[in-house]
């Protein structure tokens, strides 16, 4: 470990994060079904393939333009599991209340992650619930599990992707953690922009009765896209070329990194998906992507390839190639 003590960028899902969970956890604690660090633990029970998640929630302030903490908690969870190929069915909830938090305010919350799993056709089934003394957790945190049947016809997986794959994202990024920003303390804009959380089962559906060749699929949350192709490109050891001219970024979220000095292609999202597909599918699952409301802005950015091994590389819009590295924390933290 480069650090003897935690450092809010650990939890950033950048380098950090990955050193964190391979010298630490996952030397301790290595096995078969944890060692892929996908975004959900494939199980076979009784016969069938299951998705398993876990997650928690910190962001700060807990209600957003666009969204709750238990909103982000379901789409968060339910998301996981539908990048895994995966039909959501179930999953927990837990609570860490803080002391003098208002009940009118868990009580909005609670309402937001009922309609929200109403929507996406999961069942919470089991939770807890902790109180601790003012002042120790900034109002709530939420801890979530969920289970899901998968129903993709092949295994999906950050190390599937292969040479001659399409790279398809479902719309612009960088909304949630700028809807976010916007909020925070001592930021001293205003933007329009609400956050992108929505749960991405009924478009990850769409996308697999296509019936393309999808290789993987992920939702770009901490650490944004880049963290994303990253992760990918290292699990694969392929290269993924983006083009800087296909990147969805709105005129609002630009203006607001450019403000920040923040890279869009870094910042969180929580209702986009990452496809990553055999080239002569794309159209098909790009057309599937366009019909769906979640998908009506979707983009072809890019493309997988041999070399460089383990690269990204961003074409500029001035024809020139740079690398986009792993970040190694978050630009804000407390972002989901």
């Amino acid at each position: 470990m480069r650090r003897d003590r935690i450092l809010l960028a650990h939890g950033g899902g950048g380098s950090l994060t990955r050193e964190l969970i391979e010298k630490l956890f996952l030397a301790r604690l290595e096995n078969p079904l944890l060692k892929p660090l996908d975004d959900s633990a494939v199980l076979v029970m009784g016969g069938k393939a299951h998705a398993f998640t876990t997650d928690s929630y910190v962001v700060r302030p807990y209600i957003f333009p666009g969204g709750d903490i238990g909103k982000l908690a379901v789409c968060g969870t339910i998301n996981d599991l539908a990048v895994m190929g995966a039909r959501p069915l179930w999953m927990s909830l837990s609570f860490i209340l803080e002391e003098g938090l208002l009940l009118a305010d868990l009580q909005r919350i609670i309402e937001s992650i009922g309609a929200t799993a109403a929507e996406a056709g999961v069942q919470i089934v089991t939770g807890d619930t902790k109180v601790v003394e003012r002042g120790k957790c900034e109002g709530l945190y939420i801890n979530t599990a969920g289970l899901g049947e998968i129903v993709a016809p092949n295994r999906l997986g950050a190390a599937n992707v292969k040479a001659g794959d399409a790279v398809i994202i479902n719309g612009p990024i960088g909304e949630h953690g700028v809807a976010v920003m916007s909020q925070r303390e001592g930021i001293a804009f205003q933007t329009n922009v609400v956050s992108d959380c929505a749960p991405l089962w009924p478009l990850v559906k769409a996308i697999l009765d296509t019936g393309a060749e999808i290789h993987a699929m992920r939702d770009p949350t901490r650490g944004g896209v880049a963290a994303a192709v990253c992760d990918i490109a290292r699990a694969s050891n392929v290269g993924i070329r983006l083009r800087e001219d296909a990147l969805p970024v709105s005129r609002e979220v630009r203006g607001a990194c450019d403000l920040l000095g923040f890279d869009p292609l870094t910042i969180a999202n929580e209702g986009k998906v990452l496809v990553f597909c055999r080239t002569t599918d794309a159209a098909k699952v790009f057309a599937a992507m366009r019909e769906n409301p979640l998908g009506k802005h979707a983009c072809v950015i890019g493309e997988v390839c041999e070399q460089p091994p383990g690269t990204v590389t961003l074409r500029t819009t001035i024809g020139g190639e740079r690398i986009i590295d792993m970040p190694t924390g978050e630009d804000l933290p407390r972002i989901c």
